[in-house]
């Protein structure tokens, strides 16, 4: 048995030497040849001593078997209290949980699934939409107070049973509705700085595309402007052989599809070759031939001294 580990006292003397009833119990709970040897004991109580066991399943490095043992008062017989599996000091834990909306990504969502806001979130702030009180299906409601968070919440099939209805015609519902005033919550100030940061970085000046433009977008024939305080600093690109196509881009980006982007000249074209056919030159088909002429000279000198 290796050397005690005591906390606040001195471990039982039955309970420390029940090593072999720990293990049996040990065993006894875990899969077969995962508990490993005797790492040592710790003294919870008067009579009560945990012995701790090296865990030797795949993915529990660092964690131990703990077996709770105790006696009664008096008594010689020591009794098993629990069995559990813990972590120690070099065990590999799973992360911390984070809950689902700090996970979320964008891009994230997909056909079907529900984002809801919280009532405090601070990218909204009070609209006004005519009426008394906000729809019932607005996160800022007295009935949406009521339901549980959005953790715990079921989401039922279809759609929600308590649609707003369209505004009854020359009402202060209606007028507001037709100002763009109809909705319960509008982003805040808060809210447009995070946006407008988020898609200044994506189309933006910054960008390797834009660095590289012949202009900025404010000057293209295909920017689409936009109402609001927005529209001071951004558009909607209507190039289709854009990479921003579609997407809201900042006036200072820019790429190569710029409606005023200068056409580049052609690149002169080199004059066809010269071929010269009134001659042919003779090369011979291996470096050592001889060529037709030196040949004939030959066989000339040849004849000559017959």
């Amino acid at each position: 048995m290796s050397a005690a580990t005591t906390r606040s006292r001195t471990p039982d003397r039955l309970c420390a030497e029940a090593v072999d009833l720990a293990r049996a119990a040990a065993e006894e709970a875990a899969a077969p040849g995962v508990v490993g040897e005797h790492t040592g004991l710790t003294s919870d109580g008067d009579r009560v001593v945990t012995h701790l066991f090296e865990c030797k399943e795949l993915g529990y490095r660092g964690w131990r078997w703990a077996v709770t043992v105790a006696r009664a008062s008096r008594a010689k017989v020591v009794t098993l209290d629990e069995v559990v599996l813990l972590p120690g000091p070099d065990a590999i834990l799973a992360p911390e949980w984070v809950p689902w909306s700090e996970r979320l990504r964008p891009g994230d969502m997909g056909p079907g699934d529900l984002l809801p806001t919280d009532a405090d979130d601070l990218r909204l702030e009070p609209g006004y939409t005519g009426e008394d009180a906000p729809p019932p299906n607005s996160a800022v409601s007295e009935d949406m107070a009521e339901l549980v968070e959005a953790e715990d919440a079921e989401v039922t099939d279809g759609p929600p049973a308590d649609l707003p209805f369209a505004p009854a015609r020359g009402s202060l519902a209606a007028v507001a509705q037709e100002l763009g005033l109809g909705r319960a919550r509008v982003l805040s100030r808060y809210g447009l700085h995070v946006a407008a940061d988020r898609w200044e970085e994506a189309f933006g000046a910054k960008t390797p595309m834009a660095q590289a433009a012949p202009a900025p977008c404010v000057s293209c024939g295909f920017l689409v402007p936009i109402g609001g305080s927005l529209g001071q600093a951004f558009g909607v690109c209507g190039n289709e052989f854009s990479p921003a196509d579609g997407r809201l881009v900042s006036l200072t980006y820019g790429c190569g599809g710029h409606s005023e982007a200068a056409v580049m000249p052609t690149p002169p074209q080199p004059p066809p070759p010269v071929i010269d056919e009134t001659k042919v030159d003779d090369f011979p088909l291996h470096p050592d031939a001889e060529t037709p002429d030196e040949a004939t000279d030959e066989a000339t000198a040849e004849l000559g001294h017959s």
